[in-house]
């Protein structure tokens, strides 16, 4: 591929890094990929999945994952608390991507 047909011309370097800051670190991707096989989980299974994941570092997440509309908290009032956590649409556009990162490990039996 030349220089000049670069994809990123397209829309620009700075769309795609404002996407990879959205799913980019070490656990909103992994999040994403729980939420994506489970649909809807609350914060006590999601931190179970994503062991050795720190109540901080999940929690921090999932507030920057909202914010930025890829996933659903839905709080439901009641003793004890009980929150739910999904994939918006925009985060399950994302699922084929899950699908491909799947695929690719299956192919190299990583």
């Amino acid at each position: 591929m030349k220089p000049d047909e670069c994809f990123l011309k397209e829309f620009g370097y700075e769309r795609f890094e404002k996407v990879v800051n959205m799913i980019g670190g070490k656990w909103k991707l992994r999040i994403i990929y729980v939420l994506a096989f489970h649909e809807i989980l609350r914060y006590g299974e999601l931190k179970r999945l994503l062991s050795p994941i720190t109540h901080k570092m999940l929690s921090t997440q999932l507030k920057e994952l909202d914010k930025d509309g890829l996933i659903n908290r839905k709080e439901y009032q009641q003793i004890p608390p009980k929150v739910e956590y999904s994939l918006t649409q925009m985060g399950r556009d994302l699922e084929p991507v899950v699908r491909e990162i799947h695929n690719w490990i299956l192919k190299y039996d990583i």
